[in-house]
This record gives structure tokens, C-alpha cells and sequence, in this order.
């Protein structure tokens, strides 16, 4: 028994000490860990504040980025903006030398969209009683049309052939000419035709005539083109001029030459429409064969187009283009 229990104290006396070790390995931690506190606490407030600051930085770089590439796209925007209003004017241009009739879209206004519905409220049976007189004053408005026609009109209406006669060429005199207000590419003229009061004519010339060279300059215009509004203003006349897709002239004629004085093309007859039809496409066909010779003088189909039948109508430099 004895010796049983000498060998079991030496067991039972090792394990104070490795609980006491253990306990001195803890406070040793403990103790180097409140030494090293204070840095491991001002090493985060270091990256603390190199976390701010860059965050600052990429925050200002990220503003600065987005305010360069607004000003980028702002500006391609204002670019293709100028791009697109100089097309359009162009288009205008090219529309009203080809004879397109422009058209004005206006606004709506709340109060018109009012009374339209109040008008399509309003008894349809009203209505009826209206329409039977129309009916009745119709028939009227035809005999005297029959009867009391005018006999210029009346021959223009049998004669359906389209050549240069029928077109109403007249020299005229620009007593005035200025910018249109709504479009940047045209003229808005004051043209004495020999009439009681001049037509307001619209052209665009702003881009191949100097303001200056428009006041009071003689030119031949078409007078008998459906009047058309462009861009508000309504044309009742084009002027003619030599047209290249670079270059147009206005048409020039004798000094001599005085507003109202018809320009001819024999041997075809002058007997212009009173107002050329667009339906029938007189202008345009007849456009087709009105063209500078290679001396300079305006023709249709070879023959020479003369004022009051003396003097030729002249392009300045432009040959072998059409005149429009």
C-alpha cells in the first residue's frame, strides 16, 4: 500500500503547476496585448483616416468625371442640335426651290380643344336644313360661272398642253428685303410685278446673295405658282434663279427691262394659267427642260426665253443647270 501511493503523488502535485502556468500564460497575453493597445489603436485611427481621405478623393474624382462627361455630352448635344436646325433649313430651302408647298403646324390651345368639343355636342339635326340650302345655291354658283366667266380662264381650261406658256414669267423690282424672322436661311422680299401692290415673296437665297445685292435689284419671278406659307409667311411669287447643288444665281435681266414686262419662249404661245394646278404638275414638268445654256441665257428645250420678246435672261457664271 505503500508503495502505491508514493507513486501517485508525484501525478497528483503536476497538475497545480500546469494550472498555474496556464493562468501566468494568460495575464503574460493580457499584458502584452494592453502594451500594444495604444498602437494597435492609432494604427486604426491611421487607416481610418487614409480610408476617409481616399474616400474624399474618389468621391471628388467621381463628381469631376461625371461633370466632364455631361459637359461632353451637353456639348455633342448642342452640336448635333445646330446640325440638325442647319439640315432643316436646307431641306426648307430645297423644298421651296422645288416648289413644295410649306406648311405651318400651329398649336393646339386648351380652349380650342374646348369649343371643338362643344361644337361636336351641339345637335347634328341643325345641321340638315344647311346643307339642303348649300344644295340648293350650288347650281346657282355653277350657271354663273358658265355664263360669266372669264374667257382668259375658260381657254386656259381647254388648252391642256404643258409647255413654257404657261407659265406667268414677269420681270420684277425687290423694293425690299429682309431676314425672315423664323428661318435663318430665308429672304423675305417686297417685289413690284407691275401690279397695284408689290407680293411679299419668300426665297432662299440668304446663304448665295448678299443682303445688300437684294435691295432694289431687277429679277423675273413665277407668278402664277400657288401661293404657300413658309414658315408663317405666305409666297405668292418665286424668283428665278440658275441652280447648281452648289450654287445659285439669281437670274438677271436688262437694265432696261421693267417690272411687269412679260418673259416669253417663242415659238410657243404666252397664255398663262391663271393659277397653275398642282395636280396637274404643270411647273414641275416644264422644270424639267428649263435650263442655262452653255452661253449663259436661260431656255426651254433650246429655244431662248426673252423679256417683253427682245432681251435674254442671264446666268451670271453658272452654265448647264436648271433654272428654278
Amino acid at each position: 500500500m505503500e508503495i502505491r501511493s508514493k507513486t501517485e503523488t508525484p501525478k497528483e502535485s503536476g497538475k497545480p503547476q500546469k494550472k498555474a502556468a496556464a493562468q501566468n500564460g494568460a495575464v503574460d497575453k493580457m499584458a502584452l496585448a494592453a502594451r500594444n493597445f495604444p498602437n494597435l489603436a492609432k494604427n486604426q485611427q491611421v487607416i481610418d483616416q487614409l480610408f476617409n481621405a481616399n474616400k474624399a478623393r474618389i468621391e471628388q474624382a467621381r463628381q469631376l468625371f461625371v461633370s466632364q462627361k455631361l459637359a461632353e455630352l451637353k456639348k455633342a448635344n448642342d452640336s448635333l442640335e445646330k446640325e440638325v436646325a442647319e439640315l432643316k433649313e436646307k431641306l426648307v430651302v430645297a423644298e421651296v426651290t422645288g416648289g413644295v408647298k410649306q406648311i405651318s403646324v400651329p398649336k393646339v390651345e386648351q380652349s380650342a380643344i374646348a369649343s371643338k368639343e362643344q361644337r361636336t355636342k351641339e345637335p347634328i339635326a341643325a345641321a340638315a336644313p344647311q346643307k339642303s340650302q348649300e344644295a340648293k345655291v350650288q347650281p346657282e354658283k355653277k350657271e354663273k360661272k358658265a355664263t360669266g366667266g372669264d374667257k382668259a380662264a375658260a381657254a386656259t381650261a381647254s388648252d391642256e398642253t404643258i409647255d413654257i406658256g404657261r407659265l406667268d414669267l414677269r420681270v420684277g423690282r425687290i423694293i425690299h428685303c429682309e431676314k425672315h424672322p423664323d428661318a435663318d436661311a430665308l429672304y423675305l422680299e417686297k417685289i413690284d410685278v407691275g401690279e397695284a401692290e408689290p407680293r411679299t415673296v419668300v426665297s432662299g437665297l440668304v446663304k448665295h446673295v448678299p443682303l445688300d445685292q437684294m435691295q432694289n435689284r431687277l429679277v423675273v419671278v413665277m407668278c402664277n405658282l400657288k401661293p404657300a406659307k413658309m414658315r408663317g409667311v405666305e409666297s405668292k411669287a418665286m424668283v428665278m434663279c440658275a441652280s447648281s447643288p452648289e450654287k445659285v444665281e439669281i437670274m438677271e435681266v436688262d437694265p432696261s427691262a421693267k417690272p411687269g414686262m412679260s418673259v416669253v419662249c417663242p415659238p410657243f404661245v404666252h397664255r398663262p394659267d391663271a393659277q397653275l394646278n398642282p395636280k396637274k404638275k404643270v411647273w414641275e414638268t416644264v422644270a424639267e427642260d428649263l435650263l442655262v445654256s452653255p452661253e449663259g441665257i436661260a431656255t426651254w428645250k433650246g429655244h431662248p426665253l426673252l423679256v417683253d420678246g427682245k432681251t435674254h435672261l442671264v446666268a451670271p457664271t453658272l452654265r448647264n443647270v436648271h433654272v428654278k
